[in-house]
């Protein structure tokens, strides 16, 4: 019998077929077709080309991309980095420093250079040595200072001392005391024992100036004495013009202390022997030796309100009641009084006070 038939057959009954041969014969053409398309599905998924490719017509070797859910990761040859080496060194954060560290003060050492060196301030290492008697002029080669690690009051306790009168002495917190880790004390029941140093850490008292007293005077309103041995009362004399240089031949060099609320001078640079100039014009009421630290010292009266300090001097070019003009060579630089090495501490002061030098030298 043929496959197909497009004659009409009798079946049983006499009725005739339900479909035609040509139907019959598409439905198997689109099923063959539908198979060899899942056939060529399958083999573009496995191998990723296209049927294109498989049938080697033009453009064929375009590959398929496939699409995930997430993006294929493809590095960036283009980047550039920086390598790190190992650094062997530690750095240790700021205040990690939990004990004291015992200095032994050498030749050329100052108080502010030291407090600088343990990153304190200059007047928590006052606060810290009795020896010192808040005068950092004080500090000799071979002194041993106790420095503190932070910056506060490092107190001895006494027998009889509770925390809340020390705290309050100091004007600082009980609970900063208790809290603070170089104490290792118990905040529950802090036991301290008579003859322990404990940090008060941000605590703070008065300094006690330590500076060469003047006597007001009725012509310049600032001095016309100066207790010692170099003094004298002149009667007139050259007046100031306001303005004021270095007296020092360094510019702007600093050895030792800056101005700071303990020490109210600049130690200016120089070497021994160098020559120290008068800052401003004016009349000299001190030449000589005096306590106090300051070893040899030139005072300058500057008849308008103003009074300049050089001290430590190695030697004088002027003698007491001397009328000197701004410039002028007034003594040499040296080391006398407490120093530690050469250096001209040099102080302004106005109306009887303290001013920073920085603020009037030009």
């Amino acid at each position: 019998m043929a496959l197909f038939n497009n004659s009409p057959e009798k079946k049983e009954g006499g009725q005739q077929g339900q479909y035609p041969g040509w139907l019959v014969a598409v439905t198997w053409i689109i099923a063959i077709l539908m198979i060899a398309l899942m056939g060529f599905s399958l083999y573009t998924y496995f191998t990723g080309r296209s049927l294109l490719a498989f049938l080697k017509m033009p453009g064929a070797d375009v590959e398929v991309t496939r699409v995930s859910n997430m993006p294929e990761y493809v590095p960036d040859t283009s980047y550039e980095s920086v390598e790190r080496s190992a650094n062997p060194d530690t750095v240790l954060p700021a205040g990690s420093r939990k004990e004291v560290i015992n200095y032994t003060v050498t030749a050329g050492d100052s108080l502010f250079g030291i407090a600088e060196r343990y990153e304190v301030e200059p007047e928590s290492v006052l606060w810290a040595n009795d020896v010192l008697n808040d005068d950092p002029h004080l500090i000799s080669t071979g002194v041993t200072l106790k420095i503190p690690p932070v910056d506060g009051i490092l107190y001895l306790w006494r027998e009889g001392d509770e925390l809340d009168k020390v705290a309050a002495k100091y004007n600082a917190d009980v609970q900063d005391i208790l809290l603070y880790t170089g104490n290792d004390l118990d905040i529950t029941n802090p036991v301290i024992e008579p003859g322990t140093f404990i940090m008060i850490p941000g605590g703070w008292r008065p300094l006690q100036p330590w500076v060469v007293p003047v006597a007001a005077g009725d012509n310049s309103g600032v001095t016309a004495k100066i207790a010692g041995p170099g003094s004298c009362t002149p009667d007139g004399g050259f007046f100031g013009t306001y303005s004021f240089v270095w007296p020092a031949p360094y510019y702007g060099d600093v050895s030792g202390n800056d101005y700071w609320s303990g020490h109210q001078a600049v130690d200016a640079a120089c070497f021994e022997g160098d020559s120290i100039f008068a800052s401003d014009s004016g009349v000299v009421i001190y030449a000589g030796p005096i306590s106090g630290g300051y070893g040899n010292l030139v005072a300058i009266d500057h008849q308008n309100g103003y009074l300049t300090l050089y001290a430590h001097l190695s030697g004088f070019n002027v003698a007491c009641g001397q009328s000197v003009s701004q410039g002028q060579v007034i003594g040499f630089c040296g080391s006398t009084g407490n120093s530690t090495g050469a250096h001209l501490h040099f102080e302004v002061r106005q109306n009887g006070g303290f001013v920073n030098p920085w603020h009037v030298l030009q």
